[in-house]
């Protein structure tokens, strides 16, 4: 049997990505996509398995050159989401579903083994507490909430609601990765030090919460925060996706401060470049030693 460090879960997505000046690009994109490429560019052994309709996306092609192994599953859609940005940094759009993923199963993962389920989605559906429950008792869990509160509405555009659920599995995770809205939206608090404590507190195991301007992680011991550090914003799209996978993948290696350090010099040499991070842990280490 195959064994792995990480396999990333997920859909991919049809991305419409509209800009403030309304240039638009289409691209094969998902949380899947970003997560993947971080988390075997960071030097772990990775799997990724997701699932969309054959005829809509070519996988193979939008994962070329990934160092990971490349695992699928159909769909009869293919989650697609329109982004309009209203800013040129990108923190302010609008998101509208043009297409929504059959939610995954855990046995349609992949019979290997791996260290950590790292469970990249995209909205609320994707995953359930039975799929989460089921990784548990078979590796480590590390979900980005993202898929929790994101919700198609009736009109297709989407919201951001509380997680009814979280009280119920926020003890199944090892990894818990929350941006500072969505944490408000989870604990009611603006202070991104006492939401992690809280989100710690209801049982999730350790917190990475990412902010434009730094990324905090929590232990239950302490709070560790590290400045991001970006020349620029071009590779904006897909930052908390990097973020979290080089956390969970350098969190394998090293101590809670050292792979918060990592992940987000890992994050701000990715953002300076549009797409996935298609460099390598050298790099990333390089990065370290002239920014940080």
């Amino acid at each position: 049997m195959k064994e792995y460090d990480i396999m990333v879960v997920g859909p991919v997505s049809l991305d419409h990505n509209i800009d403030y000046l309304g240039n638009e690009r289409k691209e094969v994109g998902g949380a899947v996509v970003a997560s993947g490429f971080a988390a075997a560019g960071s030097g772990a052994k990775t799997a990724i398995f997701c699932k969309s309709n054959a005829a809509d996306a070519d996988v193979k092609e939008r994962f070329a050159g990934v160092n990971a192994d490349l695992y699928w599953a159909a769909s009869k859609a293919t989650c697609s989401i329109r982004n309009q940005y209203f800013t040129a940094d990108k923190e302010k759009r609008a998101c509208t579903s043009m297409g929504v993923c059959d939610p995954f199963r855990f046995e349609e993962l992949p019979q290997v083994k791996t260290k950590v389920y790292h469970f990249a989605g995209l909205v609320y559906g994707d995953f359930d507490g039975a799929l989460l429950a089921e990784a548990a008792k078979h590796g480590k869990v590390g979900l980005d909430v993202q898929c929790m509160l994101r919700h198609v509405e009736p009109d297709k555009s989407m919201a951001f609601h509380d997680w009814a659920e979280k009280k119920e599995l926020l003890p199944l995770m090892d990894y818990f990765k929350t941006d500072a809205a969505e944490a408000e939206v989870l604990t009611g608090l603006t202070d991104r030090v006492e939401a992690a404590k809280m989100l710690h507190d209801w049982g999730a195991k350790e917190v990475v919460i990412t902010h434009n301007t730094e990324v905090l992680a929590y232990d239950g011991n302490k709070v560790y925060t590290c400045p991001i550090k970006a020349r620029n914003l071009s590779g904006r799209t897909g930052r908390g996706d990097t973020t979290f996978a080089g956390y969970i993948a350098e969190r394998q290696r090293g101590s809670v401060e050292e792979a918060l350090n990592f992940c987000t010099a890992l994050v701000s040499l990715k953002m300076e470049t549009p797409g996935p991070f298609k460099g390598t842990r050298e790099d990333v280490l390089a990065y370290m030693k002239e920014f940080y």
